[in-house]
């Protein structure tokens, strides 16, 4: 996608996480193949700890390297989106608009603890299941064999079809060479949650992905709802595309018209 924002005349930085992307430190059985599932359940992760904080304090330091070059838009995909919202909760001043990707946005603190009131279909959970690698959790982790599925013909069509069903095969196995297998859940806290007089204040922006089978478009419009229940005269901008959860992979173009509006309507 960044490729097709430059094609447009814009400039756009992927922000890798603290322990995700180019300087991420995983497994090394994570990539012996054959695979030993007893090494790579015992193999440290370098997530351990890593928190919420964490992440807002790696994004905040390049939005405020960003932000002499033009307005900023930041967009998260997923469980990014509760980065997005954190960041938009500690410098709202900073960000021109916010956009939830079909991605994970929390407007009350019982969105953490209680189960919410909408049919969840998703067909990730169970794919995923398949690819948890046992006695992982005293990492700290979750940790997903994203690697499995190059093996195993069914486990690959099942997670294609969960999460990147409008892709090519091909696609999808750069997809899964790309994933980082472990993820730290503990920041899903309240310091995700959307505070109305700071991340409301930011103009907000929800993609709707309408053939998201990871996170159901039910699921996208019950956050939706609430969201627009916190800040009732800042509701959410909602845009649809017909796209899987990961679409911005396979059909990069359609993300970067979305964003490039996004940044032409932008405030100066």
């Amino acid at each position: 996608m960044q490729n097709e924002l430059a094609l447009r005349g814009y400039r756009s930085y992927a922000v890798d996480l603290p322990g995700h992307g180019d300087r991420a430190d995983q497994p090394a059985a994570y990539y012996r193949q054959p695979q030993d599932m007893a090494a790579l359940a015992a193999a440290p992760s370098a997530m351990r700890g890593i928190t919420l904080r964490d992440n807002v304090r790696h994004v905040v330091d390049v939005l405020r390297r960003l932000a002499p070059s033009g307005p900023l838009v930041l967009a998260g995909n997923s469980f990014g989106g509760l980065t997005v919202t954190a960041v938009a909760n500690a410098v709202p001043e900073l960000l021109d608009r916010v956009v939830h990707l079909s991605a994970v946005c929390l407007s009350d603190p019982a969105m953490i603890t209680e189960e919410w009131d909408v049919l969840d279909d998703s067909l990730l959970d169970a794919a995923a299941a398949r690819i948890s690698v046992p006695d992982a959790a005293n990492q700290g982790v979750v940790r997903l064999n994203w690697r499995a599925a190059h093996a195993d013909p069914a486990l690959f069509a099942q997670l294609k079809t969960a999460v990147m069903a409008d892709s090519t095969d091909h696609q999808f196995r750069m997809l899964l060479d790309s994933m980082d297998p472990d993820e730290n859940h503990g920041v899903l806290e309240e310091g995700a949650v959307a505070r109305a007089a700071r991340w409301g204040a930011v103009p907000h922006t929800f993609v709707r992905l309408s053939e998201d089978l990871s996170i159901p478009p039910a699921v996208q419009d019950h956050m939706i709802r609430k969201a627009d229940e916190l800040t009732p005269e800042n509701p959410f901008d909602v845009r649809t595309l017909a796209t899987s959860h990961v679409g911005y992979f396979s059909r990069p173009h359609l993300f970067a018209d979305l964003l490039a509006d996004l940044v032409r309507t932008a405030p100066v």
